[in-house]
C-alpha cells in the first residue's frame, strides 16, 4: 500500500506552477527485484506536447585548466576532464533530461515544489545538474557528490520551458550504477539523499525521502528550525518538513502516478527486466506515460547495468514523443561511435531564442529527421485503424528484436564486432525511418 503525507505550513508565496498536467517518473530495480544480475533504470521525460526531445553523444574529453563551460544560463568551472556521455535532453537546452555515461552511470531529474521558494534568478536548471553529474562522475555516489557541490555553489533556477513566461521548479534526481541507486531531493540549495542498495524505487513529481536520509546539506535542519518549519525535536523527516500542505495541481496528480508506479514495480518484484520497464513507461491507465492537451511523455530511456563489470551496460532511447507507441533503440559505449544525426535537431547559434534578450520571444523549428517520420505515423495511426494496427505490430516486432539481441549479447550467445557496435544505434535509427516510410 502506498502511504503519502505531506505536513507543513504553506510557504508565502503565489502558485509557482500554474494549473495543467505536468509530470516526469523514474524508476531503478535492484537485486533481488531485477530477474537477473542487473540494475535497471527507466525514466519518462514528461514535458510540453510540442517540444523535441532530441538523443546526443559527446565523446570524452580534456579541458584547459581554469576553463568555463556555458550551461543553459549561466557559466561555471570546467573540469580538466569530462566523461563520455550519452543524453536525452529538450533540444532548446544545454543540460538533459536523462541520460548515461562511460562508466554505467545513469541519472533522471523530476520537477518538484516545496515551501522553499522557487529562484527567478537564472542559475543552474535541474538537467544542466543531470549532464554534469554525468560527465564529471565514475560512480552514483560521486555523481550525488557533484551535482550536491554544485547546487550549493550556484544554486538553481530559471524557467524550464521554451516560452516567455517563467515556468520554475526545484528537482529531484534518480542516479544508479551497477551495484547501487540514489534519491536526492532539492529545495534550493538544500538536499537530502537516500541510497538504494537493493530492491525497486521511484519517484515522481513530489518529495519522497523521509527519515531514512543517508547524506544530506549541512544546514538543512538548522534552516528548517529558522524557518520555523522543524522544531528540531523527534525525528526528521525531509519529506514532512519541506512539503507544501496545499499541494499544487500536477503535485496532487503525482501522487497517484508515485503509487501506481510502486504498485507496478511490486506486482513484477524478482522478475524486473528492461522489457518490465518499457512497459510500466507505456502505461497509460496510471498516467506513467502521459497524453494530454498540454503535455506528454516526449522521450524515454531504459537502461540494463549488469553487476557484472566485464559485460557492456546497455542504454535504450525513443528520441520519440508517446513509449507506447514508439521503439527503445539500443545504445552501447564503445569507441568511434557513429554519429546519429537524424535524432540530432538543427541549431540556431546566436540566434536561438534561447540566446537572445529577453529569451524565448519566438519558436524557431527543433524536429529533427526522426521525430518529423513518427509524426507523420503518429498521425496515419490516429486517423486509420487498420493502419495503427500494422503499423503498431511492425514496431513491436523491431522492439522485440532489438531486446533479444541485446539479451543474447549480454549472454554471450550473440557478438557484433567492434564496427557494428559503434554503428548500433545510428543503424536501429536508420532502419526505424526506413520501416517508416514503408
Amino acid at each position: 500500500m502506498c502511504l503519502w503525507r505531506g505536513r507543513g505550513e504553506r510557504d508565502r508565496m503565489a502558485d509557482p506552477c500554474p494549473c495543467g498536467p505536468s509530470s516526469c517518473d523514474c524508476f531503478v530495480s535492484l537485486p533481488p527485484a531485477s530477474a537477473a544480475r542487473e540494475v535497471i533504470f527507466g525514466k519518462n521525460s514528461d514535458r510540453p506536447r510540442d517540444e523535441v526531445q532530441e538523443v546526443v553523444y559527446f565523446p570524452a574529453r580534456s579541458h584547459a585548466k581554469g576553463a568555463k563551460v556555458q550551461c543553459t544560463y549561466i557559466e561555471v568551472d570546467q573540469v580538466e576532464k569530462t566523461h563520455a556521455v550519452i543524453l536525452s535532453r529538450p533540444a532548446w537546452l544545454w543540460g538533459a533530461e536523462m541520460g548515461a555515461n562511460e562508466h554505467g552511470v545513469c541519472i533522471g531529474n523530476e520537477g518538484v515544489w516545496t515551501k522553499e521558494p522557487v529562484a527567478e534568478e537564472e542559475a543552474l536548471l535541474g538537467m544542466d545538474l543531470v549532464r554534469l553529474g554525468l560527465e564529471r562522475s565514475s560512480s552514483a555516489q560521486e555523481a550525488v557528490q557533484v551535482i550536491t557541490a554544485l547546487l550549493e555553489r550556484y544554486g538553481q533556477g530559471g524557467s524550464c520551458k521554451e516560452e516567455p513566461t517563467p515556468f520554475i521548479y526545484h528537482n529531484t534526481f534518480l542516479l544508479a550504477d551497477r551495484t547501487e541507486a540514489w534519491v536526492v531531493e532539492t529545495a534550493g540549495r538544500f538536499w537530502a539523499a537516500q541510497r538504494i542498495r537493493e530492491g525497486a524505487r521511484n519517484i515522481s513529481n513530489q518529495l519522497s525521502i523521509g527519515t531514512d536520509i543517508t547524506s544530506e546539506h549541512a544546514g538543512l535542519r538548522q534552516h528548517a528550525r529558522e524557518q520555523g518549519w522543524w522544531s528540531g525535536q523527534g525525528a526528521f523527516s525531509f519529506l514532512e518538513v519541506f512539503s507544501l500542505t496545499h499541494q499544487p495541481v500536477r503535485m496532487e496528480a503525482a501522487k497517484a502516478r508515485y503509487c501506481a508506479g510502486q504498485q507496478l514495480l511490486h506486482q513484477h518484484s524478482g522478475q524486473i527486466t528492461a522489457e518490465t520497464i518499457m512497459t510500466i513507461l507505456s502505461d497509460k491507465a496510471s498516467g506513467i506515460c502521459v497524453d494530454s492537451e498540454g503535455f506528454c511523455t516526449t522521450g524515454s530511456m531504459v537502461s540494463v547495468l549488469p553487476q557484472d563489470p566485464h559485460l557492456p551496460c546497455i542504454h535504450f532511447f525513443t528520441a520519440t514523443p508517446d513509449p507506447s507507441r514508439s521503439i527503445f533503440k539500443p545504445f552501447i559505449f564503445v569507441p568511434n561511435v557513429t554519429f546519429f544525426h537524424q535524432v540530432q535537431s538543427p541549431t540556431f547559434g546566436d540566434k536561438d531564442p534561447v540566446r537572445e534578450t529577453p529569451r524565448f520571444q519566438r519558436q524557431v523549428d527543433r524536429r529533427h529527421n526522426l521525430y518529423r517520420e513518427h509524426q507523420l505515423v503518429l498521425d496515419t495511426m490516429d486517423r486509420n485503424e487498420h493502419e495503427r494496427q500494422r503499423l503498431q505490430e511492425i514496431m513491436r516486432k523491431f522492439q522485440r528484436q532489438a531486446l533479444e539481441a541485446m539479451k543474447n549479447l549480454l549472454a554471450g550467445s550473440f557478438t557484433l564486432k567492434p564496427q557494428e557496435l559503434a554503428d548500433l544505434f545510428y543503424d536501429c535509427v536508420v532502419t526505424e525511418i526506413k520501416l517508416y516510410k514503408q
